[in-house]
């Protein structure tokens, strides 16, 4: 938990301040500094302020939305709160699987099992959101014969005996889970959504990150400076990213800039769409079909495409190579697969389907 010396503690009615910075109006209101923002999800993670002081200020904060500087306080204060096992994991790049899919098939998912393949080792992470009618990853695993570790010992095995693993932000980080459950009581998502991608759960040196909306990359970026800033940390880098449907998968069809920091350098790479054409949205999704294309008994275009696209940059990110080199890399990887798979699928499992043309929350 978040520790506080008793010169500089922050009482709960002084929470009140927070609200009144962010609260006063258009003309009046203000943000908080990282320091303030610190201070105050603090306060809100160790319980120290009433449910009604808790719905206000994420509500409030929801409508203006949050600064980076917001972000980067915010974040600073979850960390202090993540398991502290997973930061003993041999890992080479971070995930946060939070948008769900309702589009496509996670396809992403195919580029973790093939770079976890070449030596890689990954580690990735999300929840299943309420209300909002997406595939998330951590239903579509047990589908594909993938377990889902409920702690860092079984973290451990799975890297060992595959090269990748998937947690539970539950198991990672209650209080930001918790946080995101509440959208069950708000009908909107707050800020922990963000949160959770910035997370960095396993403080592996690399961050991949996606989002939904325009700018918001921007925003994960300069966060990941500000608080690099506080803690510095050269090695560490992020890749932010406008993803299909928000989440960590390269969109063959449009066109992207990637947003990386590492340490206080921000830079951008522009990576063009890889398609040339749309591609029709299948009215269901069936995650068999993940399994179909591993084995090349079905040739998917969009899904080839959407592979190698996310592949390319994982690879950008963690050899630290220009997008040309990165596009190779990622072909080859692509092409050595072992094209067995390598879990048990049950053939009684008849929950693989998923509509598409449901309707579904937005971001």
């Amino acid at each position: 938990m978040i520790k506080k010396s008793s010169s500089t503690s922050i009482t709960q009615p002084e929470f009140k301040a927070f609200i009144r910075i962010i609260g006063r109006g258009q003309r009046a209101g203000g943000t908080l500094t990282q320091t303030q923002a610190y201070q105050a999800m603090g306060m809100l993670i160790n319980n120290e302020i009433t449910p009604e002081q808790k719905g206000a200020f994420l509500m409030l904060l929801r409508v203006r939305e949050e600064t980076a500087e917001e972000l980067a306080g915010f974040i600073q204060a979850f960390r202090e709160v993540n398991n502290p096992h997973l930061a003993a994991l041999p890992i080479d790049i971070d995930l946060g699987c939070y948008a769900g899919k309702r589009r496509h098939l996670p396809w992403f998912l195919l580029a973790v099992i093939a770079i976890a393949q070449a030596g890689k080792k990954v580690f990735l992470h999300g929840t299943h959101e309420p209300d909002s009618n997406r595939l998330y990853l951590k239903d579509v695993l047990p589908q594909l014969g993938i377990s889902v570790a409920k702690n860092t010992l079984e973290a451990t095995l799975q890297l060992e005996r595959v090269g990748f693993s998937y947690m539970d932000l539950g198991d990672i980080n209650p209080q930001l889970d918790a946080m995101i459950q509440l959208r069950s009581q708000f009908g909107l998502r707050s800020c922990a959504n963000t949160l959770a991608r910035m997370l960095n759960a396993s403080h592996a040196p690399c961050s991949l990150q996606g989002v939904f909306h325009r700018d918001v990359d921007r925003k994960h970026s300069r966060s990941a400076v500000l608080v690099n800033q506080q803690t510095p940390n050269e090695n560490n880098k992020i890749l932010c990213f406008r993803g299909e449907g928000g989440e960590v998968e390269y969109n063959p069809e449009r066109d992207v800039t990637l947003h990386l920091a590492q340490g206080d350098v921000e830079s951008t790479v522009d990576v063009p769409a890889s398609l040339s054409h749309w591609v029709t949205k299948p009215r269901t999704l069936d995650v068999s079909q993940l399994v179909s294309v591993w084995q090349e008994n079905e040739i998917n275009e969009y899904a080839t495409h959407a592979i190698i696209g996310s592949l390319s940059l994982m690879y950008l990110l963690i050899d630290n190579i220009s997008l040309a080199e990165a596009q190779i890399k990622a072909q080859q990887c692509w092409q050595a697969r072992n094209k067995n798979w390598p879990f048990s699928v049950s053939t009684q499992d008849d929950a693989s389907i998923f509509d598409t043309s449901g309707k579904h929350q937005a971001h």
